[in-house]
């Protein structure tokens, strides 16, 4: 059985490739993959803790179901976004963001 840390680690090395990717990167796109590694890290550690904490209970699972589909339905409304944004500016990189309030 593979002990409870191991998934920890994984989960904070994802946690800050996730914010270092968000602060790091100029492109909307990578932006928004970034926020999905550090929402899959949080899903792991929710499964994690329920299987160590509360074995024979389902509760971290289904938050991390839910969290699934809240990640997937924020995805869905994000790069319907940025499409829209590549449509006006022809391009998705933060510096560009200004000209949309004009």
């Amino acid at each position: 059985m593979i002990r409870m840390e191991y998934y920890l680690i994984v989960s904070t090395i994802m946690l800050f490739a996730g914010v270092y990717g968000f602060f790091t990167r100029k492109n909307l796109l990578a932006m928004l993959i970034s926020v999905e590694l550090m929402l899959n890290a949080v899903d792991i550690n929710f499964a994690v803790f329920n299987r160590y904490l509360f074995g024979g209970q389902l509760e971290g699972f289904f938050f991390t179901l839910f969290a699934i589909g809240i990640a997937a339905a924020e995805t869905a409304v994000a790069i319907a976004i940025i499409i829209n944004i590549y449509r006006n500016l022809r391009d998705i990189q933060v510096k560009n963001m200004n000209e949309l309030k004009n």
